[in-house]
């Protein structure tokens, strides 16, 4: 019995330990975002850059319909260093395409985004474009994005 407690102890020591190794790599890749961000806010606020020229890009690739592979569907955001812009979006599939341009202002969507138009505009507020996929992993700052399913 001596023997399964202490067994017990070592492995919840263990999982322990991994959960904390985890927590300390994502906590050291959010603040070093978080950095990058408030860098690329004081040059604006220091009036080294045109705020109302696009800066920021970011475009995700991606499989929108189970008809065709190859990541033909894309999300494309754009960005100017005060956070307005758009985000489009082609969806490919074998007969026909639909585009759709949503609204960025003050790096927040107008209306409700996917998850891949999301993670377009979280890379491009980020500085990290010009191509992105779904996985890279990318601080999400409780800014109130808006995301639903396919819009």
């Amino acid at each position: 019995m001596l023997v399964a407690v202490a067994v017990a102890g070592l492995v919840a020591g263990v999982a322990g330990l991994s959960i904390a190794v985890v927590a300390h790599n994502r906590v050291n890749q959010v603040v070093d975002e978080c950095g990058e961000m408030l860098r690329r806010q004081l040059q604006v606020a220091s009036g080294s850059v045109d705020e109302r020229a696009m800066r920021d890009l970011a475009i995700v690739h991606y499989d929108a319909l189970k008809e065709m592979s190859g990541h033909r569907s894309f999300s494309l955001a754009l960005i100017n260093a005060v956070g307005d812009g758009i985000v489009v979006s082609s969806i490919n599939g074998r007969t026909e395409t639909r585009t759709y341009a949503k609204a960025v202002q003050g790096g927040h969507p107008v209306e409700m985004l996917s998850p891949e138009e999301n993670q377009a505009l979280r890379a491009a507020k980020l500085g990290k474009g010009p191509v992105v996929s779904m996985d890279d992993p990318l601080a999400d700052f409780g800014n109130g994005d808006r995301t639903s399913a396919r819009a």
